[in-house]
């Protein structure tokens, strides 16, 4: 008896030992080194881009309300919409669309508001618009926000002259038919606007076009789409089409100066593109699908990179994503077409997992765009009548400025897995820069859905820090989110969950959080 209780005892032992390892092994996985002595790359502030397109609500009562409103406006730019995007410090605006740029006519919108031209937006819900919300006024609310404007030029159902007037309209200062229209429609001086899309999502609702076919029609708009300084982008496929990629690079080599940019465009679906789940309502099996459709595209990115990296080895073309983020039902009761969803702690994490990757593939993303600014998909802000709401993604974009121009730092990063069903994902994303001013800066997202991750965090080449600060997006319930008329669930808080000493930082990432530590000397 008493030597089969020695046994168990030194089996018990050794089980708790095992244990105690396996223990320290799974919080030790948690680990990122964090290269601060070899950053070569800039994380450009054009990442943080933003997309309004004549869609549902997003110009109209979003963004624009006219003169006339009761609501409090500046030339019939909503003043709330200005201060708050202002929060978030927004680097480019694409207009007008998406699939309404190749059908708009930008002659339609300018000269007095009386005086233009209605349009029935065939694409999104068959309303009826004024054309008041037009060039001038998205150069306007550019100008309000302090963001460069980014145009999309219409090839699907426009004219190479069309499109070459448009350039002419908003950029010439020589004396010329389209200068002098600008100078009577009330604007002087020219805007300048460099950068410019030619054609959005031309194999679909651009015009249903081969690669071959668009690379043709795209080399004859750029040719007249004159400019010094113009920056040029491609459309590209849609996000597993490489064949595509592969024919507009191969097809303009010998046209180097004609192409700066080529766009790449991942939506993410929970269930897919016919089965989209409810923005707020939702359980495990659709957060983890979520997640990891989110994930995805970084593999369709980085294939997509491959090919650029081929054909364009000097990264002389940036590559331009365009149009992201998450896309679910719409909220009951409202037109499908307006794609108005609510935004919840889900958002939140998916937005720091898109803009951790395109972080840390800074060398080839030099803008990215999300869909959409107002009250459109994954929206910054919401809006009804007079009332506001900031979003759990616009506060993952306020916390994330600090990355805005700063120099990537590179990292490996190591974690344990979040499990679901007999499925797997990692459970930590993270992206890290370094300000002009020597603060480090570290952003982290931990996926899972129930449990805190510990996560140690080694900076190497770096001064010795010891002055920090953290803040965080979280919330007790996945799917909470901020309502109007309702005390805010979701922003930024204090973090403080984390210690640093000798140049090894710790920190204690809650469940479905995101978060941001600065350090400094």
């Amino acid at each position: 008896m008493n030597i089969i209780k020695s046994l168990l005892f030194v089996l018990f032992s050794f089980s708790t030992i095992s244990l105690t390892a396996a223990d320290n092994q799974t919080e030790k996985s948690n680990r990122i080194v964090v290269n601060a002595d070899l950053g070569t790359e800039t994380i450009s502030k054009f990442i943080y881009g933003h997309f309004a397109e004549h869609l549902g609500h997003c110009i109209y009562g979003g963004i624009y309300v006219g003169e006339d409103s009761d609501i409090p406006n500046t030339r019939g730019i909503r003043n709330d919409v200005v201060a708050a995007l202002k929060e978030i410090a927004p680097s480019v605006v694409r207009w007008p669309g998406g699939c309404f740029a190749d059908t708009y006519h930008w002659k339609d919108g300018i000269g007095p508001q009386a005086a233009r031209p209605s349009i029935v937006n065939t694409n999104w819900g068959g309303v009826t618009e004024d054309n008041s919300f037009g060039t001038h006024e998205f150069l306007d609310f550019c100008e309000l926000i302090g963001a460069e404007p980014y145009i999309c030029a219409n090839v699907g159902s426009g004219t190479v002259q069309e499109a070459a007037e448009w350039v002419e309209y908003v950029n010439s200062n020589a004396s010329s038919p389209m200068t002098e229209l600008r100078k009577k429609n009330g604007r002087e001086k020219p805007w300048n606007v460099k950068y410019w899309a030619v054609g959005n999502e031309s194999w679909g609702c651009g015009g249903n076009m081969t690669p071959d076919y668009y690379t043709d029609l795209y080399k004859r708009f750029s040719t007249y789409m004159r400019g010094r300084g113009l920056y040029r982008v491609a459309s590209g496929g849609t996000d597993p089409d490489f064949e595509w990629t592969e024919t507009v690079l191969r097809k303009t080599q010998k046209f180097r100066n004609l192409i700066q940019g080529y766009s790449f465009h991942y939506y993410t679906f929970c269930h897919g593109w016919d089965d989209k789940t409810a923005a707020t309502q939702f359980n495990e099996n659709d957060w983890f699908y979520t997640m990891k459709n989110t994930l995805v595209m970084e593999e369709r990115l980085e294939r997509h990179i491959a090919l650029m990296d081929e054909y364009d080895p000097e990264n002389r073309i940036g590559l331009i994503a365009d149009e992201w983020g998450n896309w679910f039902t719409v909220e009951p009761g409202t037109n499908p077409g307006f794609l108005y969803q609510q935004n919840t702690v889900r958002d939140a994490v998916t937005a720091a997992l898109y803009l951790n990757i395109f972080n840390n593939h800074a060398k080839r993303v030099k803008m990215a765009n999300i869909a959409q600014f107002v009250n459109v998909l994954q929206a910054m802000i919401l809006t009804k009548d007079d009332q506001m709401v900031k979003t759990p993604t616009f506060y993952v974009f306020k916390m994330y400025k600090v990355h805005h121009d700063a120099t990537l730092l590179p990292i490996n990063l190591t974690c344990d897995d979040y499990s679901y069903d007999g499925m797997t994902l990692p459970s930590i994303s993270a992206s890290a820069s370094q300000a002009k001013d020597g603060a480090i800066h570290v952003s982290l997202c931990n996926i899972d859905m129930h449990n805190n991750r510990s996560v140690e965090i080694d900076l190497r080449g770096s001064d010795n820090l010891s002055k920090t600060s953290g803040e965080i997006v979280t919330a007790p319930k996945e799917n909470d989110y901020n309502d109007f008329g309702q005390p805010e669930k979701v922003n930024i808080q204090k973090f403080t969950k984390f210690s640093v000493k000798n140049n090894i930082l710790k920190v204690d990432l809650p469940a479905k959080s995101v978060v941001t530590i600065t350090l400094n000397k």
